[in-house]
């Protein structure tokens, strides 16, 4: 049975190449396995979407009969009896799934979307107060400089590439698109080395063209 794999039907530019389902994708390419693409309305959210996931948020995956969220854990269940997470070394390659999605990316986000707020009150709410911003960046800064130290010393977190790897740098693109590892040059090699994978490369590529197709399709739908 073919995986489906749910994103958004439609989103302005300034989030693409950054939406989870980003991450599935690059998994999906590493282990080489086939699957198809299928939408949610961004607006409104139906309930058809809350019906698969509570929150109405992607990505979602139908796999083998199981409706799966949380890109954590779609990850984890993809990843299970495959290289990406060996047997041998399975609870130490979760523990830096876990660090990704809780230790880097909540900070992570938590600054950025304080960022954004200065750029797009009109989406992000209210513009916060700078020392506000300043204190986020400084929490975030003292966990990358963390980080950074443990990848100094190894070229992937767990011994060979895995999953811990592939989420840990899925988190840190965003924040070196925002300029936040400029001080961390082993963070910012860390990230080349993952976005240098031919199936990163694939799962980009297939990433951006279908908002590509997206845009098309809203063009033909709302012709000016």
């Amino acid at each position: 049975m073919t995986l489906t794999l749910y994103t958004y039907d439609w989103l302005p530019e300034f989030p693409r190449g950054f939406v989870r389902d980003m991450r599935v994708r690059w998994i999906l390419e590493e282990l080489g396995r086939d699957y198809q693409v299928k939408t949610v309305p961004t607006q409104p959210k139906s309930d058809a979407h809350r019906a698969m996931q509570p929150f109405a948020q992607v990505p979602v995956i139908q796999d083998e009969g199981m409706t799966l969220f949380e890109s954590g854990a779609i990850m984890m269940h993809l990843a299970e009896g495959t290289a990406l997470l060996p047997k041998a070394r399975k609870a130490e390659v979760a523990q830096w799934v876990f660090a990704a999605l809780n230790t880097i990316e909540v900070a992570g986000s938590h600054w950025i979307n304080l960022v954004l707020a200065e750029r797009m009150p009109e989406v992000f709410g209210p513009v916060p107060a700078p020392a506000v911003i300043a204190h986020a960046r400084e929490g975030l800064a003292t966990r990358l400089a963390a980080l950074e130290n443990v990848v100094s010393k190894k070229e992937w977190l767990a011994g060979e590439f895995s999953v811990g790897d592939l989420a840990m740098i899925d988190v840190l693109r965003v924040l070196d698109a925002e300029g936040m590892l400029t001080e961390c040059p082993e963070l910012g090699a860390f990230v080349r080395r993952g976005t240098g994978r031919p199936a990163f490369k694939r799962a980009m590529a297939d990433h951006m063209a279908h908002w590509t197709a997206a845009d098309e399709a809203r063009a033909v739908a709302s012709p000016a």
